[in-house]
Order: C-alpha cells, then sequence, then structure tokens
C-alpha cells in the first residue's frame, strides 16, 4: 500500500513537472513571437521643400583708382565715393544702407615711375529686396558716373528666417516619411506602428530655379529643403 502510494506521488509530481516544462515553452515561445513582432520595423526616408524669398540682400562693393600722386588718386577715390553714393541715393536708399568696410593702397615702381593704387571697399546692406534688385539691373549707372566695379563685386541675397520654417517642415518631412512606409506596408499586407527612431537631415537653402549661387548672378528665389529618416514600427 506504501510502495503503491509513492508511486502515485511520483507519477503526479512528474505530470506536474511536464506540464511545467509545456506551460514554460509556451510562454517563452510566444515570449519570442511577441518580441520579434515588436522588432518589425522599416527605414524611411521624408522629404519636406518650401519656395521662399530672401529677406536680406548684402552688396559688397570695391573700386579703385590709381595715379603717380598720392592726392589726385585719393581725388579720384572720394569722387567715385560720392558718385556711388549719390547713386544708390537716387534709387531711394537711406544713406545707412551703405558703409565702407575697408581700404587699402599699394605702391610700386614701373621704370622708376612711383604707381599708387588706392582700392575701397563698401557694403550695401538692406531688407528691401525689390529696391536691391533695381540696384543689380541699373549698376552699369555707376560706369557712367565714373565708377567702374572690380570682379568679385556681387549682390548676394540670403534668406535668415529658417528656424520659423523647422518645425512645420521637419512636421512635413515626417508626415511624407509615413506615407511611404504606409505604401510599404500595404504592399506587404502589414501596417504601421509608432515611430521607433528618427533622424533630422541637414537643412539646405538653395536657389530656386538653378541660378547661380555665387557674385551678381545669385537671386533672391530660394529652395528650403531638408530630409528625415524615421524607422517605424509594423504591426
Amino acid at each position: 500500500m506504501a510502495l503503491e502510494l509513492r508511486d502515485k506521488v511520483l507519477l503526479g509530481s512528474a505530470a506536474l513537472l511536464a506540464l511545467g516544462v509545456m506551460s514554460g515553452g509556451y510562454l517563452l515561445g510566444d515570449g519570442l513571437k511577441r518580441a520579434k513582432a515588436a522588432d518589425r520595423s522599416v527605414t524611411v526616408r521624408g522629404l519636406a521643400e518650401k519656395d521662399v524669398t530672401a529677406d536680406l540682400a548684402t552688396w559688397s562693393i570695391s573700386y579703385s583708382a590709381t595715379g603717380f600722386d598720392l592726392p589726385s588718386v585719393r581725388a579720384e577715390i572720394d569722387n567715385n565715393t560720392r558718385e556711388l553714393k549719390a547713386y544708390f541715393a537716387s534709387l531711394g536708399f537711406k544713406p545707412e544702407a551703405l558703409t565702407p568696410v575697408g581700404a587699402g593702397v599699394n605702391q610700386y615702381l614701373n621704370n622708376g615711375v612711383n604707381n599708387i593704387t588706392i582700392t575701397q571697399r563698401m557694403l550695401l546692406r538692406t531688407t528691401d529686396i525689390a529696391r536691391a534688385q533695381r540696384a543689380v539691373a541699373q549698376q552699369f549707372d555707376l560706369v557712367r558716373r565714373g565708377v567702374t566695379l572690380q570682379e568679385g563685386s556681387g549682390m548676394r541675397y540670403s534668406f535668415t528666417k529658417l528656424n520659423d520654417l523647422k518645425p512645420p517642415m521637419v512636421a512635413a518631412a515626417t508626415k511624407d516619411a509615413r506615407n511611404a512606409a504606409e505604401q510599404f506596408a500595404q504592399d506587404s499586407g502589414i501596417s504601421v506602428g509608432s515611430i521607433k527612431s528618427a533622424t533630422q537631415g541637414y537643412f539646405s537653402i538653395e536657389a530656386r530655379d538653378g541660378e547661380g549661387g555665387d557674385g551678381s548672378s545669385d537671386t533672391p528665389y530660394k529652395k528650403v529643403r531638408v530630409v528625415t529618416t524615421v524607422d517605424f514600427y509594423l504591426k
């Protein structure tokens, strides 16, 4: 009788152990399945672009005068400066929009003759983009006034309000990325979940219509562009 009872106890313990192993195996397998499903994701890129107009124009202007004695060369450069100021005044610019940013004097002997060159640099800075464009378009009038601009003098247009555009553009790029992920998921018979990770790309500001980006060929019409990389969970 005691032997029979002991066998029954051992048999019951073995059954419980087997049930525990089976349950543990099921839970482990189900956990691995859920972990694998949670780890599924797709990485896509989203693009956002916006056309903007520059809000700042700067024109670095260099001109020079050459002669054989300092007083006459200085008188010529002073006259050029007056004509330059008169030109911008005629276009409606305020005097403070044009400021001197440097000057240089170069002297050298040529066959024993002293040669002197004075170079003057001025900077036009304005937020009146339309007026700045007219100044560039009519700059040949400076030649008529006797002012010859040196190579490298040119207008540059800048967009300074990028920080105002960043939040909505990042949101638009993220939405574009989700659209791409949903298209992928639809083709695969699954759905898109929450964002697993995201990386914001670099904001670039380029010429809108492919114009050059330097000097007088620069343009006030810009395109702001950002690309985000987003990793979405799939479910």
